[in-house]
């Protein structure tokens, strides 16, 4: 026998035509005859039923949210079986059976004893069972059946993401995307129009709107200015049931901040400016600040400074502060108060970067005129040179004129100047000036061989404010005459072998001289007459060396271990110095090589050679 399902949905018609669902109206009792394959009997009032209605014969529904007092009724079991003698028992097993859904054993009526929501669980799964109640057999195929809980109107959309913060460029066209917001309603989408979104603008508007069914905000006027205003606030709402009246709704903020485009000119605040200026100041110092003023900000406000014409164009020059943005007027070349006093720049100043959809308006640059007024400084004395160069004999007697300076007063009062040399320079006081003419002369000899340049600091004092003083540095070079005599280069070790050869050369020397002669040193090498000695000659190699050679004869250490030869060297100059110095020649026992083995009677090699 065939389980039969019944399906009361009277009840459930009800609250949904008072909850305004929209739901299938049911108000007739469904039936369907089910077989153990789970077909139909063609002849089944639920089948026709369900082709009428369009209902599926193993789902119940049951409204969510039921505030009712009594359990609310869901639907009915019923077998052919149950003769109505009580001999049927029928058992409801899955989710939320006993806990949520009971059932009567003896009618098959079903009801939901809690309040359910459809957000928290959508459906449960059942199964519906008829037994024997005395042997507790079934008696119908055990058949599983869905309890969906129906949707109603009970969440209000939320906006998940806001608050929101978008930029959008000032001055962007009518209907420029700006920021999507997106709310979710937690109703059931699929039934009704409770999760049915339409989306306003409550506060925001005439700057901004905002498309009903996507949540675009969009700009709404041409002329959003930044400068003006730099942010707008919006508040944008969400209602669902497509905003009609009952309709749950939700509201964010939008933040919306305006972006900067280049669309308004330098501007300077005044048309001229004037700053003074000391005459002395040094180059490249700032001597003014000029700033120009543009409501842009970032790049669109960064400017560039320069000076257009003007009879100050190549005395002062114009700079750009990146970090302020003020043009800085350097001091390019010297000012000097008595040769001119005032000076006049006109200056522009422009933006880097220019918007080119705005270049209609007119030129993104200004231009003002800029004084510059020298003020006059007592300045000090000034040098007719820094730096002076002075020559002097080394031979010239003490107050012999070396040179003069000259300095003056820049200033109109023309003070007299006295002249001074600074003690630090000046030490050993080899030189002295007059203190009204600046002529130096010599104050002690001079010795170009121990100082061939004297520095000296000269030092101009304004008799009227002895406070402002000017220096100069004059070198004096010392030039030579020829007042020491050329000698030997170095000490000369020489020795000479017992078994020396005739016309050996034993030693070859140099000379030195302390002078420097304008044409070069040029050397004479010559034996004083005291020196002619039988056993060497000296030949003069014309090149300010000389050779010393054996004579024939040879030498034996027996009969004399030590020869002292004078040798006299004498310079070029007009008249010629000369000195003479002793050569010191020891003969030596040497072997084939002409090595020394010993140089003096019963003397070790080594110690020869660590003498020589």
């Amino acid at each position: 026998m065939d389980l039969l399902w019944f399906l009361s949905a009277l009840s459930v018609f009800t609250l949904q035509e008072r909850a305004g669902t929209g739901a299938m109206t049911l108000k007739s009792v469904l039936l369907r005859q089910l077989r153990p394959g789970g077909g139909a009997s063609a002849c089944s009032p639920a089948q026709h039923s369900r082709r009428r209605r369009s209902w599926v014969w193993n789902q119940f529904f049951v409204l969510e949210e039921f505030t009712g007092n009594d359990p609310l009724y869901v639907g009915k079991l019923h077998s052919d079986v149950d003769k109505g003698d009580g001999q049927v028992r029928y058992v409801l097993t899955g989710e939320g059976a006993a806990s949520i859904f009971s059932i009567d054993e003896s009618t098959g009526d079903i009801h939901a004893t809690r309040r359910l929501d459809r957000e928290q669980q959508a459906y449960y799964t059942l199964r519906a069972q008829a037994r024997n109640r005395d042997t507790n057999r079934l008696v119908e195929p055990e058949s599983q059946f869905i309890i969906k809980v129906q949707d109603v109107n009970d969440n209000e959309p939320k906006f998940l993401d806001g608050p929101y913060t978008a930029r959008v460029a000032e001055r962007s066209p009518v209907g420029t995307s700006v920021v999507t917001v997106v709310a979710t309603d937690a109703d059931d989408p699929t039934y009704g129009n409770s999760a049915r979104l339409m989306y306003s603008i409550l506060q925001g508007q005439p700057y901004f709107s905002v498309e009903p069914k996507t949540g675009v905000v969009r700009t709404a006027l041409p002329d959003l200015d930044r400068e003006v205003r730099d942010s707008h606030l919006l508040v944008v709402q969400a209602k669902d049931m497509i905003g009609q009246i009952g309709g749950l709704s939700g509201s964010t903020s939008v933040t919306v901040i305006l972006t900067d485009v280049n669309d308004n000119p330098p501007h300077f605040p005044r048309r001229s400016y004037q700053f003074s200026v000391r005459e002395s100041e040094l180059v490249s110092t700032v001597v003014a600040k000029i700033r120009a003023v543009d409501p842009d900000e970032g790049p669109n406000a960064e400017l560039d400074y320069r000076i257009l014409d003007g009879d100050g164009l190549g005395t002062f020059s114009i700079t750009t502060d990146s970090h302020t943005q003020e043009g800085l007027i350097t001091l390019h070349k010297n000012l000097d108060f008595e040769t001119k006093s005032s000076y006049m720049l006109r200056v522009e100043a422009s933006n880097l970067y220019v918007d080119a959809r705005f270049l209609s308006s007119g030129p993104f640059s200004d231009v003002a005129t800029v004084r510059l007024l020298v003020q006059n400084v007592d300045e000090p004395p000034v040098f007719h040179s820094s730096v002076s160069w002075m020559m002097v004999s080394e031979a010239a007697a003490v107050g012999t004129e070396v040179g003069s300076v000259l300095a003056r007063d820049p200033d109109a009062t023309n003070s007299p100047i006295r002249y001074s040399i600074d003690r630090q320079s000046n030490l050993e006081r080899y030189f002295h000036i007059d203190s009204g003419t600046g002529v130096i002369t010599t104050a002690q000899p001079l010795d170009r061989e121990t100082v061939a340049v004297h520095n000296i600091t000269v030092v101009a004092t304004e008799r009227l404010d002895p406070s402002l003083t000017g220096k100069a540095v004059v070198l004096i070079s010392v030039t030579d005459v020829n007042d020491n005599p050329p000698s030997l280069a170095i000490h000369y070790d020489t020795f000479v072998c017992e078994n020396s050869e005739p016309g050996q050369i034993v030693q070859t020397l140099s000379a030195v001289d302390r002078d420097e002669p304008e044409e070069g040193q040029h050397f004479l090498f010559s034996l004083s007459e005291a020196g002619q000695n039988l056993s060497f000659t000296l030949r003069d190699n014309k090149d300010n060396t000389a050779s010393i050679l054996t004579r024939p004869g040879g030498f034996l250490q027996r009969d004399q271990l030590l020869h002292l030869l004078p040798v006299v060297i004498s310079d070029s100059s007009r008249p010629p110095l000369s000195s003479t110095n002793t050569l010191s020649i020891t003969v030596c026992t040497c072997d084939a090589a002409g090595e020394p083995r010993s140089c003096r009677q019963g003397a070790p090699l080594l110690l020869l050679v660590l003498w020589w």
